[in-house]
């Protein structure tokens, strides 16, 4: 198998689709408790660490804002944690997901070496291809919010295991 930079998006797919898993258990685990959703977006790690709602917009953001780039399109509005609601966050993952399935390999692989220049918040501004943004930036930026999103949730009780991180098998 030949790795390329749409095999990244297909990685960026299944983080997607394992958001999504992982919200629907936390999302029944809340109900049997009593939980609101919106109070399930709350749900920290520790005090000092952003809650639920960051970490799976950082997820969705990621993946629908490089999907974007991938095909030289604009931009889409970023969700504010603050401000999203559990079924917009949920209808914002099925549109990321469909955009991430619609992504033409073709296209994708065409613009590997496209220079990109991202700015990094106020820290830094940098140019790199896209295929170096994907593979290392967005994989890490992606791979890590996940894997908040999910330590969160066991935090506060949702029974979830390894095995819900490949809702989509291997």
């Amino acid at each position: 198998m030949t790795i390329t930079l749409h095999s990244y998006f297909e990685g960026l797919e299944r983080s997607l689709a394992t958001l999504d898993h992982i919200l629907d258990k936390g999302a029944a685990y809340a109900a049997e408790q009593g939980v609101e959703p919106a109070q399930m977006l709350d749900w920290r790690l520790a005090a000092d660490m952003h809650p639920l709602a960051f970490q799976a917009c950082v997820v969705r953001n990621f993946t629908a804002s490089w999907v974007a780039r991938a095909q030289g399109a604009g931009l889409p509005a970023d969700l504010v944690w603050e401000e999203v609601d559990f079924a917009a966050l949920r209808a914002a993952i099925a549109d990321g997901l469909a955009a991430v399935r619609a992504l033409s390999a073709d296209v994708v692989n065409a613009a590997a070496e496209q220079p990109m220049t991202v700015k990094i918040g106020d820290i830094m501004e940098p140019t790199l291809p896209l295929e170096r943004w994907v593979s290392v930036f967005v994989r890490v930026n992606v791979d890590f919010h996940l894997s908040m999103a999910y330590a969160i949730m066991r935090h506060h009780g949702v029974p979830l295991g390894k095995i819900d991180m490949f809702p989509t098998g291997l």
